[in-house]
């Protein structure tokens, strides 16, 4: 087992909750370790939408790769199944040229189901099932339906917040499709190891409070860098757009271009939203096994990762 252990390629990931500086703590162990970035992040994948989602800036990356970001158009769909397939191919590709994988993002499900290996079934829903179910969605309206999912897999509910319309009809689809729970599916998909030797940095600052004082700055610094202009063109799109326009950082404009708000509470919507989701980051990764939480605001941040990194490296 030991044996078995010590092969595996070693992985690198960083994690947290949004407006921690994931970012740059990635770049630099990537330049100190001879890394390249994997981002992890279920938005940045699209083309064009870059100050909503806090996309990496040119100056920002100091030169070092960053992948699985501007792939796609926003109109395409991008699933966690995908993610860890493309997220496979990266890291083999990687790991051959010498390069450290670091994962640096805040999506949990991309980042635990290509750590612990989870396979994903190609099974494909019955012609008709996801049209049904989203007219039952407009019926009956989105509590119902997470009731419905409630009683049907009451452990697949428990992991969806009832508002992601998106994930809760997936889950259902996938009830119906199977007859099987989504929960099962996944315990079942789970390999006997994980395919990687993994170190997971945590950041999080000592205090909740300066989290969120963290949060409503970057808000404040998107709404300078062009965010209302991104917003529009996806609200101007959003049938298109049906992953952007659910998506945290745009939707709570949309009151305001169809003349139905004045934009400083739609500002303050985005803030309070922003925060809420980082509390559903933090219960996420906290529930992960194995993370090393690292105080965010320290001034020995960037050495104390570097030391834990040597030591992983090192080990193998």
């Amino acid at each position: 087992m030991a044996e078995s252990f010590e092969k595996k390629h070693p992985v690198l990931a960083v994690v947290g909750p949004t407006a921690t500086g994931k970012t740059a703590l990635g770049v630099a162990l990537a330049e100190q370790f001879g890394g390249e970035i994997i981002s992890a992040d279920s938005m940045q994948i699209y083309k064009g939408l870059d100050v909503g989602t806090a996309k990496v800036m040119p100056e920002e990356t100091h030169g070092i790769p960053h992948h699985a970001v501007d792939l796609l158009e926003p109109d395409q769909t991008f699933s966690v199944a995908d993610f860890t397939a493309l997220a496979g191919t990266l890291e083999a590709d990687l790991s051959a040229r010498g390069k450290l994988p670091i994962l640096v993002g805040g999506t949990g499900l991309y980042v635990q189901s290509f750590l612990y290996g989870v396979r994903f079934t190609a099974e494909k829903a019955p012609d008709g099932l996801r049209e049904q179910l989203a007219a039952e969605l407009a019926e009956k309206g989105p509590a119902a339906l997470y009731e419905e999912l409630k009683q049907v897999d009451p452990e697949a509910a428990a992991a969806i917040h009832p508002n992601n319309q998106v994930r809760v009809l997936r889950a259902l689809e996938h009830y119906r499709a199977t007859g099987r729970r989504l929960s099962e599916q996944k315990a079942a998909s789970l390999p006997p190891e994980r395919p990687y030797r993994a170190l997971v940095l945590g950041l999080d600052f000592p205090e909740r409070a300066q989290l969120y004082r963290r949060i409503d700055l970057r808000v404040d610094r998107m709404m300078e860098a062009g965010l209302l202009a991104e917003a529009e063109t996806v609200f101007a799109n959003r049938a298109r757009f049906k992953t952007a326009a659910q998506a945290i950082g745009y939707k709570e404009f949309f009151p305001y271009f169809m003349g139905e708000s004045e934009l400083t509470p739609c500002v303050e919507k985005l803030k309070q939203a922003s925060r809420n989701y980082a509390k559903r980051q933090l219960t996420w990764f906290r529930h992960m096994d194995g993370v090393v939480w690292l105080d965010a605001a320290a001034p020995d941040l960037k050495a104390r990762a570097a030391a834990l990194t040597q030591e992983f490296i090192t080990k193998g």
